[in-house]
């Protein structure tokens, strides 16, 4: 069988076979959660518990502040100590409730569904927004948003996107192994929102157990199939993975469904089948902490609030000195402040590299050998970008695409003269974003 893929990408160090055998480990948390009310794309989520009050577990702690938002519930039982600015993991600051937990892990009652297919495509999508479902990859769209196109019946493919193609984390590998029912359950749920898609298993080759466990419970379901994908990096980025499993493009001007496709990761297919299946809300997640600098690298259960210190302490700690500890992995995620920060919807890793693994290293100039192009999944010109982003030339960034650059790091790893090259084009695209978010604010008033 072939394998499917995109043009460019680079193939770093996988590392996920520190925690990739490690079964997920259910890690219930002691004394304070974090819980920000901004976990999510869109408005921040409004608390509706006030400081004194007594929560249980599984009880909405903030409700949706908008439509592009997400309610949060409390993944433990306890008393609300109150509602303070606390630092997160990419280093803002965001108001955030603040919980005891009593150590009980009282629930609230939850009501599931016996038969999912008599639900109405407004009670499955009412479910998903009520449980405070978002994409659980990084991205954190609100769930509900993405099934709701304004065109449903244009929709011919829904991509569960089972590569996991990050270094070092294996949350999805693991879930996929474990819990492939509930995965293949959400796909079902989904699919039934859209009667003439597809759903389609997109994994990458190096997880070939889960490529023939997903065949075999798939193999009688003729609107299901599993495309195994070649394995590189950013293979499971939104664009490459569509344009991998049906060869069509999709720019920063068009969403998935514009192309036909809605992609959702492995962590929120499950969390889809828990919020209409059995009505439970996100309030878990399966976490890695992994890095050579990891005691006793693992996948946990966590509860949702629960704080990275602590995550470590139960891998053990560290059994080296960790040089650079970071929130997701090591192309796309957050090099942490301090390891006091809570873990989210969003948040799926905690890697811990030893020096020998983030040595430093002393940027030289460009050679202009061209592998930041080859390497870039979009076709860009990353050497040029980043020219014109450290000498502020906002119009020869546009000019040549800068926008469209998707923040892989593809072309940093791939750059032998060193050049922090997607560090330079993030910085001024964001800039530039931020901009054209406020004038059109301004135009609107």
């Amino acid at each position: 069988m072939s394998l499917k893929t995109f043009k460019g990408g680079v193939h770093p160090f996988e590392g996920k076979e520190l925690s990739k055998s490690k079964p997920i480990k259910e890690l219930l948390p002691k004394g304070e959660l974090v819980f920000p009310v901004s976990q999510h794309i869109g408005a921040p989520a409004k608390p509706v518990v006030a400081g004194g009050d007594t929560v249980l577990r599984g009880q909405k702690i903030a409700e949706a502040g908008g439509f592009v938002s997400s309610p949060i519930y409390s993944s433990v039982s306890g008393t609300v100590k109150g509602i303070e600015k606390r630092r997160t993991a990419t280093g803002d600051m965001v108001d955030s409730i603040i919980i005891e937990s009593d150590g009980n892990f009282m629930e609230v009652g939850f009501e599931g569904t016996d038969d999912v297919t008599k639900l109405s495509n407004e009670q499955i999508i009412g479910k998903i927004r009520e449980a405070g479902v978002v994409g659980m990859g990084g991205a954190g769209f609100p769930t509900h948003v993405k099934l709701s196109p304004k065109e449903p019946e244009k929709i011919d493919h829904i991509i569960a996107n089972c590569a996991e193609c990050e270094p070092y984390l294996t949350s999805d590998y693991r879930e996929m192994m474990e819990e492939p029912d509930k995965l293949i359950g959400g796909m079902k749920i989904v699919l039934q929102l859209f009667p003439k898609a597809k759903g389609v298993f997109a994994i990458e080759n190096n997880k070939s157990d889960c490529i023939e466990k997903l065949t075999e419970l798939t193999k009688d379901d003729d609107r299901l199939s599993v495309v195994p994908l070649l394995t590189k990096y950013p293979q499971g980025g939104e664009r490459t993975i569509i344009h991998a499993v049906t060869g069509r493009d999709i720019n920063s001007k068009m969403l998935p469904a514009d192309a036909g496709c809605i992609v959702d990761n492995v962590a929120t297919l499950i969390a889809i089948y828990d919020a209409v299946k059995l009505g439970i809300p996100v309030m878990n997640r399966v976490f890695t902490v992994t890095g050579e600098a990891v005691c006793e690298p693992r996948n946990y259960r966590i509860c949702i609030g629960t704080s990275y210190e602590e995550l470590l302490e139960a891998s053990g700690g560290l059994i080296h000195e960790a040089k650079k500890e970071i929130s997701g992995g090591p192309m796309m995620g957050f090099a942490l402040y301090g390891l006091d920060v809570p873990t989210t919807k969003t948040t799926s890793a905690l890697l811990c590299l030893t020096e020998d693994e983030a040595s430093e290293y002393q940027e030289s100039a460009c050679i202009n050998c061209g592998r930041c192009v080859e390497a870039c999944p979009e076709r860009l010109v990353p050497s040029r970008l980043a020219d014109f982003a450290t000498h502020g030339q906002k119009e020869e960034f546009e000019k040549w695409y800068g926008l469209e650059c998707v923040e892989c790091g593809s072309c940093s790893y791939g750059c032998p003269a060193r050049r922090p090259l997607a560090q330079h084009i993030k910085t001024l695209k964001k800039l530039l974003l931020a901009e054209k978010k406020k004038a059109a604010a301004k135009d609107k008033k």
